[in-house]
């Protein structure tokens, strides 16, 4: 894409806004280091941290573009880097609602914790890869083509993004329903068929505590911003290079930069590891089949 006699973004990128997303965003990716050091969580390694360290790299970008607001090279990173790096971020979420999962009683959810990291986290790395390559294509072709193609691909990385988070939140809101209100799913296994039914009342049930308790309210105040984020960056993308919302800076600072914020630190203040713990649930769920099991033996007699 060629720099136009104005520049590439329809203005110039504020400096000092720049500036203050790189320093937060710096901020919080450096606090998530230590947290997932402190509570040996190594999977935000590939999930919150890299999404930070794209944000920084994006932010860093439209900083450069501040001082020169023509050069292709800032441009096409911060547009890769801010459309691609919510989305480990969003994989996260996706590993906390498994935990919430296996801590509350998988029997109340239609995919087991196992089958959500899996089937949304893949979901998620298409999105990333669809994502990138269309912004790559999209913001270093001079071919109007190859820019409208680019266009579209990214458009619909988004978009798929989009689809993939709010199928998650509903199934997750589905799941905090039945728990809610005692309605279990139990999976019956025969020879013949193999079918899900509804189970009788306090069948796997956790107990949510304080700190699973914030941990639910935080997940669901990051999913929400990072909703919106993703409907923006799809509105943005559908109405062009050349439309009002991708040359109106506030419209980005505020349903990009300021969501993405908003959902990063919240995990920050309501880490999973302070939250739920450095097992993820898992040390919970062996403790509460231990005693399952022992209820169902039965005191021993010698």
């Amino acid at each position: 894409m060629e720099a136009q006699d104005n520049d590439l973004y329809g203005y110039v990128p504020t400096k000092g806004v720049t500036l203050m997303f790189i320093v937060l965003f710096g901020i919080s990716t450096l606090t998530h280091t230590l947290q997932g050091v402190y509570f040996r969580m190594w999977w935000t390694i590939p999930t919150i941290l890299l999404g930070g360290c794209l944000e920084i790299l994006g932010w860093s970008a439209r900083f450069w573009s501040s001082i020169s607001p023509r050069l292709d090279t800032p441009f096409t990173i911060q547009i890769t880097a801010t459309i691609i790096g919510p989305t480990p971020l969003v994989a996260a979420n996706f590993i906390i609602l498994g935990a919430i999962i296996r801590i509350l009683g998988p029997a109340y959810s239609r995919l087991s914790p196992r089958a959500y990291s899996r089937i949304f986290i893949s979901c998620d790395i298409l999105a990333l890869f669809t994502q990138a390559a269309g912004g790559s294509m999209a913001s270093s072709n001079s071919d109007l083509n190859e820019v409208k193609i680019g266009s579209n691909v990214m458009l619909g990385g988004i978009a798929f993004q989009l689809g993939v988070i709010v199928f998650y939140a509903i199934l997750g809101c589905e799941f905090l329903l039945r728990y809610n209100y005692d309605r279990p799913f139990t999976r019956r296994k025969n020879r013949n068929l193999s079918s899900m039914t509804l189970s009788s009342p306090n069948a796997e049930r956790g107990v949510i505590d304080k700190g699973l308790k914030y941990m639910i309210r935080a997940l669901a105040f990051s999913t929400v911003c990072l909703i919106v984020r993703a409907i923006y960056r799809t509105i943005e993308l559908a109405d062009g290079w050349d439309g009002k919302v991708i040359h109106t800076q506030a419209y980005f600072n505020v349903f990009d930069g300021a969501m993405v914020i908003l959902a990063i630190y919240t995990l920050n203040f309501a880490h999973p590891g302070c939250m739920i713990g450095r097992g993820m649930g898992k040390d919970r769920a062996m403790e509460e089949q231990k005693r399952e099991s022992a209820v169902e033996l039965g005191p021993t007699t010698n």
